[in-house]
Formats: structure tokens, sequence, C-alpha cells
């Protein structure tokens, strides 16, 4: 006999789902964000500068001479490896080994980084600003994936696939934009020094070396030499993963393997540190007309405006003229919540914010407060019009596995 939910576990629901499901690192994300701004404008102001900004006695790298810089070039290497890892298995394996079905997410995050960039020069004016064109175009998965787990089944599993898609494709073109424009000068030396590890690793891959300990090795030889060529070093975790075999001699995976063990450590660990020390904005000497000034606001604009209208409009071109079909069972309101979902930019977005303006303070602080307003309207936005359009199965479904639970 079926009996009816206890209201202890009717109240708990949202907050267990929130731990068994896409919501999770999303969630920890917002935490996080939150926490630093906290620690940023509080009596604890010094000792989070401190902690991050104030420098090391005793460093093995002296590049490297204050813990906000082995966050953001070492630590955070370990997340573009895992992104490597993803990208490598999504072209060869995954939805972007189909020509067919990598054309719409290929399509809409071009568009989604191209249309934020024009939002940005269009509002900022150029000048000064021109250097975070880039900022507003990348998308972060956790954050995104966070607001569609909260949503449970409501969105259908096509636009889930579709988001996850487009944001690696994203990840794939902030890397480029990386390492093309945001890389002032390049040591030769230290350039030919990494191509040749690289070489090695490539040649590991070809003679099917099937073993962790060499590649890892090597991954760290790697990104020292990137870490003194001038190129962002992080960039050297995306170049190593794409050497990983994706099977061992005896067709064991060797990739999946590699990039389910880090995952978990890089969405719940590594990603919220760089949070932590990243997304931390005194408000201190920052009046209301800050808010206002060009960055911040061109920003902002370009998460949430350029996003949506360049994904959106390239998924309606795509479908008209015959080149892509939107994903199945998707309609238009949802398509568009999600492509308003993809102006969510905390990760990629911090760590490009910090590289386009490294020599004006002012800039990188206003250029996070553009980061954190511009991703929260375009979450609680898009979670909204999803939440309004989209149909609710998963309570049908919860009801009947709780009727049969109960019996």
């Amino acid at each position: 006999m079926a009996q009816s939910k206890s209201p202890l576990r009717t109240l708990f629901a949202p907050v267990r789902a929130l731990f068994v499901s896409d919501a999770s690192a999303g969630i920890l994300l917002i935490l996080v964000a939150a926490a630093a701004m906290l620690a940023a404008n509080s009596a604890l102001s010094s000792e989070y500068n401190e902690l991050f900004y104030g420098e090391l006695r005793w460093t093995p790298i002296p590049k490297l001479d204050d813990l906000h810089l082995w966050i953001n070039d070492a630590l955070m290497a370990i997340f573009f490896f895992v992104v490597g890892l993803e990208v490598k298995r999504e072209m060869v394996a995954g939805q972007l080994s189909d020509p067919m079905q990598r054309r719409l997410p290929m399509l809409a995050a071009a568009a989604g980084m191209a249309a934020p960039a024009v939002v940005f020069m269009l509002v900022s004016g150029g000048g000064e600003y021109s250097n975070g064109w880039a900022i507003p175009a990348a998308t972060d998965i956790a954050f995104a994936m966070g607001v569609l787990g909260l949503l449970g089944s409501r969105v259908p599993a096509s636009l889930r696939l579709f988001l996850l898609t487009v944001a690696i494709v994203d990840d794939i073109g902030a890397v480029l934009v990386i390492a093309l424009f945001y890389t002032p000068t390049i040591k030769m030396v230290w350039l030919v020094a990494s191509i040749v590890i690289f070489g090695l690793m490539v040649a590991m891959n070809r003679m099917r070396v099937s073993i962790f300990s060499p590649y890892i090795l090597l991954s760290i030889v790697l990104w020292y030499c990137v870490l003194h060529t001038g190129v962002h070093a992080t960039i050297a975790g995306v170049v190593a993963a794409l050497t990983i075999p994706m099977h061992r001699k005896d067709g064991n995976s060797m990739l999946e393997r590699l990039e389910h063990g880090l995952a978990p450590w890089s969405a719940y660990l590594i990603v919220p540190i760089f949070g932590f020390a990243n997304a931390g904005v005194s408000m201190e000497g920052l009046g209301p007309e800050n808010l206002l000034d060009p960055l911040p606001v061109a920003i902002a604009a370009g998460l949430f405006l350029g996003k949506q209208i360049g994904i959106f409009s390239a998924i309606w071109i795509a479908e008209k003229i015959g080149f892509a079909e939107r994903p199945q069972n998707a309609n238009w309101a949802e398509i568009w919540g999600v492509s308003i979902l993809c102006g969510i930019g905390f990760t990629m977005s911090l760590f490009i914010g910090g590289l386009a303006f490294p020599g004006s303070p002012l800039l990188i602080e206003e250029g996070k407060i553009g980061i954190l307003i511009g991703s929260a309207i375009s979450a609680v936005v898009g979670y909204i019009i999803l939440r309004m359009t989209t149909t609710h199965p998963e309570e049908e479904c919860n009801d009947q596995g709780d009727q049969v639970a109960n019996q």
C-alpha cells in the first residue's frame, strides 16, 4: 500500500538533490564566491590578501613567489589537463567525433564567443578596456550544469548534452584565445624545450606506452618549460592531455580512467580554491559609480546579452537554413533559457580577466565585479525561464518511485 512522503523527506529533498546531481559543483562555486567576497570585505581582508598575495619566504620556482601565482599557474594546470582529457575523449569517441553531431554545438560555441566580444567592445568603447574583449566569451561548465541540475529532469536530456558540448567547445576556444592573444613575449629556448618534451610524449603515445607515470612526469617537465616560455603555463595541461592514449595495449580504457580519477579533484578542490583566491573583490574605494564604469557594464552585458544573442541566433539560423537541427524534444523557450545559462562565465572569465589587465589592479577588480554580476543575472534569469517553460516529469517519476519503495 502506498504511503505519503514524510514532511521531513519532502522538506530536505531539494537539499539532498544538490549533492547527488549536477548541481553540487555549481552550488559549491556559489558558496566559494560568496565566502571570498565576505573575506575580502571583512575584518579578515588583510589576512585574505596576505594569504594569496604575500611574498613567500621560500619557493622552489622564483617566478611563482606568492600563493596566488601557484594557484593560477600551477594548480590550474591540472584543471586544464582535465579539460584537455575531456576534449580529446569528445573528439575521438564522443559527441564531437561525429561531423553531423558537432555541427550545431561548434557553430553555437563560435557564435557564443564572437557575440559577447562584439557586445563588450560596443559597450566599453575599446581604448584601455579593449584587452578585455575575451572575458565574457567563456562559459563555466560547472556553474551552468549546476543550474540545470537544480531543474532535475525538467530539461530534455538532449539539451543537457548540447549545453555540455557547447561548453567543451567553448573551453577549446578559450584555450586558443589565451595562447594566441594573451602571450606578450616568447622565449625561444624554452619553447624549443617544450616542443621536444611534447614530441617525446607523442612518441610514447605512438609506441602505445600504457603506464601513467612517464606521462605524468613529462607533463610536469612540460609545464615547467612552458612556464618559462611566456605562454601561459596552464596551456601545458591541455597539450599534455592530448598525448594520453585512449586505451591500453590490452584494450582497457586509459584516458577515461585518468579523467574520472582527476575530475572530482578538479571540480571539488582545484576550481573552488581558484574561485576563493580570485573572486574576492574588495569594495573598499569602489563606489556605486564604479559599478557603472564601462568595464564591468561591458562584461556583464557581454555575458548576459552577448551569449544569448550569439547562441540562440546561431541555432535558429542553422535550423532555418537546414545546416543542423535543434536539440531533440527542446522547444525554443528552453533553447533560449539554456542560451542564457551559457552567460555564466565564472572560472574561465576570472582567469582571462587576470591575464587581460596584469598591470591594473583597479581594472582587474572591476572586471571581477562585471563577471560576478553578469554570471549571477544569467544564472537567475536562465533558471526562471527554464522553470517556467519546461514540464515537470520528475515529480511524477519521484512519486511513482516513492510508491514502489513504500509498498
